[in-house]
């Protein structure tokens, strides 16, 4: 993962650099090698993938491709703020370094759970998640696309909600590997460890505006840039609406950075016509630079 472009481009290298610097460790020698077992700890795929969009995000700013808004989902929306200049890199890796240990800590390994329920609208999801609590927490995480949106909480309830969803008509309804259950209220402990942290970090109005997971409003200031970090934490991401905001907007081209092309296939869902496309490599370059 991101090894190529660290190897062919200077502005990619130094992107790692700086990542290991930030951290005082190898993040690099991490990402490039693993072992796999460690770099899926959520405390360093946080850092990492970060690292990763950065590097590649870096390499098409470098060639002149300037967006006119930023999104990204979860994790993805640090990406999206050091992109828009709201936050330093090197203070966002020690931030998402501690945001993956912080949710990892928030609940016991095996405690939580994640689901995602395909074929069954918003309000059925909710109703099933309603119906199957029995005073546990599970509530809709994201809002991915139509038809599909992951479900977190207590592991027990998360299993009766997923019943509960495919008696109420969901097609599927398929456990996640994950090691914790996030965007919901079990994550509360760790929005209130992090919000002191990025309320202190140094931050700027966003050269062009974010679109935030928590209300899919564009944030054009340093302030509610931040709010919306430390409310995604315990909040669902709303991507769906995220997206129809941005098409809203008049966005026609999407580019997505970093490693996968897991948005890419979110954004087909969602914003039918849209010119999407990806880099995660160098040979990605080309393809974008041709559109440009």
């Amino acid at each position: 993962m991101g090894r190529a472009l660290a190897e062919q481009f200077d502005v990619c290298r130094q992107t790692f650099a700086e990542a290991d610097a930030a951290l005082g460790e190898s993040l690099s020698d991490l990402i490039f090698n693993g072992p796999a077992d460690r770099l899926t700890l959520t405390e360093n795929t946080q850092p990492a993938i970060l690292t990763v969009s950065v590097a590649a995000w870096r390499l098409l700013d470098q060639h002149g491709i300037t967006p006119a808004f930023v999104a990204g989902h979860s994790l993805g929306e640090y990406s999206a703020h050091v992109a828009a200049g709201t936050l330093r890199f090197v203070d966002a890796v020690r931030l998402v370094r501690n945001r993956g240990r912080y949710m990892q800590e928030a609940v016991p390994v095996g405690t939580g759970a994640m689901a995602a329920i395909l074929g069954l609208d918003e309000a059925g999801v909710r109703q099933a998640c309603a119906e199957a609590a029995q005073g546990e927490v599970v509530s809709p995480a994201n809002l991915n696309t139509p038809g599909q949106i992951v479900i977190a909480g207590s592991a027990a309830a998360v299993a009766r909600a997923s019943e509960r969803a495919k008696a109420l008509g969901a097609k599927k309804a398929i456990p996640l590997n994950v090691s914790a259950p996030f965007h919901c209220a079990l994550m509360k402990p760790a929005e209130e460890r992090l919000a002191p942290e990025l309320r202190a970090a140094a931050a700027s109005d966003p050269r062009m505006p974010v679109v935030a997971n928590v209300d899919a409003q564009p944030k054009r200031t340093a302030a509610e840039s931040i709010d919306a970090l430390i409310r995604q934490i315990a909040s669902p991401v709303r991507w769906e609406d995220v997206v129809q905001r941005l098409a809203s907007e008049g966005v026609t081209r999407y580019v997505e950075v970093g490693p996968g092309k897991v948005l890419s296939g979110m954004v087909k869902k969602i914003a039918s016509g849209a010119l999407i496309q990806n880099v995660e490599g160098p040979d990605d370059l080309a393809a974008i630079m041709a559109q440009h």
